[in-house]
């Protein structure tokens, strides 16, 4: 009844990995030609810093921590 039980229970990890690394090449892919360019690589970098300063700012606003 339980054969391959955790033959199927340890693929998970590997169809989760397979998962998460086909998003994250499909998510920059488009974005790599843009890189070429040091004016588009700028913006999108101080894009990327921008909102993750952002993000932090209203995380800690929100959460009532110590502000910086």
């Amino acid at each position: 009844m339980f054969d391959g039980f955790w033959d199927n229970v340890f693929r998970y990890p590997r169809y989760l990995i397979s998962i998460v690394l086909g998003l994250f090449l499909n998510t920059f892919a488009p974005l790599v030609p843009l890189l070429k360019r040091p004016v588009t690589l700028i913006a999108i970098l101080g894009l990327f810093v921008s909102s993750l300063v952002f993000l932090t700012l209203t995380l800690r606003a929100m959460l009532g921590l110590s502000t910086i």
